[in-house]
């Protein structure tokens, strides 16, 4: 069932949104080579639970860390450890604040250091394609618009749309109704309404959008060919005439 958000409700989801994007916002700004992933995560932790909230991924299904933190060929769901960053990298981070009973979510992928012109070209696509999207949200527009949106931008950019993984309602839960995917047909899905809050999330790869999910661990998903992927992502309200982004970030990158 699609739960549809009373103001009050809104404005809770607000506040754990803010503080989501201002967990990026720190991480981006601690992010630098010889930094662990651990160490990452223990800033974002840290920033969270300053701010009066909880870390929402932690624990989460048995996830252990505060934040995935997914590097070059990790898509999503890389969890933290000991790698240390190396100039060029490419890092994915996805975190949330859970505060007064509401979930956050958002993501950005952050360049260490000086990266690729490949990997810039891959970065722009994915933000690229992720405002594009938010720009179309209003009620009547269709989830197969949004999703055809998604992919025609970086389908025609050259890079792979991941199947497997998909965006998602957020509220007192994490991960609600409805499905938010990344590819689809124009015309087709499920009409937005005034009052849904869903997390649209593009992962994109440089190379085949096919990607493994790790035995070892159970979480981490990677591309079958180890090209770069890229994970961005905004959590939105629909509102009477667009919408807005709740995972607002007080600083870009």
């Amino acid at each position: 069932m699609i739960s549809i958000k009373s103001q009050s409700e809104i404005e809770k989801l607000r506040k754990a949104g803010h503080i989501t994007g201002g967990a990026l916002v720190a991480a981006g700004k601690a992010i630098k080579p010889g930094m662990t992933t651990k160490e990452l995560d223990t800033i974002i932790r840290k920033y969270i639970t300053s701010h009066g909230a909880k870390p929402g991924f932690l624990g989460y299904g048995g996830f252990p860390g505060s934040a995935c933190i997914s590097v070059n060929d990790v898509v999503i769901h890389g969890i933290p450890g000991n790698y240390a960053f190396k100039e060029g990298d490419i890092v994915s981070v996805d975190t949330g604040a859970y505060i007064n009973g509401y979930h956050g979510d958002s993501a950005y992928t952050f360049a260490v250091g000086e990266i690729s012109d490949d990997a810039k070209r891959l970065l722009k696509s994915t933000q690229e394609s992720l405002m594009i999207a938010i720009e179309m949200a209003k009620p009547g527009v269709r989830l197969g618009d949004i999703g055809a949106a998604i992919q025609k931008h970086n389908e025609a950019n050259g890079f792979g749309v991941v199947r497997e993984f998909v965006g998602h309602g957020v509220g007192r839960d994490l991960h609600e109704e409805p499905e938010v995917p990344n590819f689809g047909k124009e015309g087709h899905g499920l009409r937005l309404r005034e009052g849904m809050v869903i997390a649209i999330e593009p992962m994109i790869t440089a190379g085949s959008p096919a990607v493994n999910i790790s035995k070892k661990d159970g979480w981490t998903v990677t591309t079958v060919d180890g090209s770069l992927a890229a994970h961005f992502e905004h959590t939105i309200a629909i509102t009477a005439d667009g919408c807005e982004i709740l995972s607002v970030r007080d600083a870009d990158f």
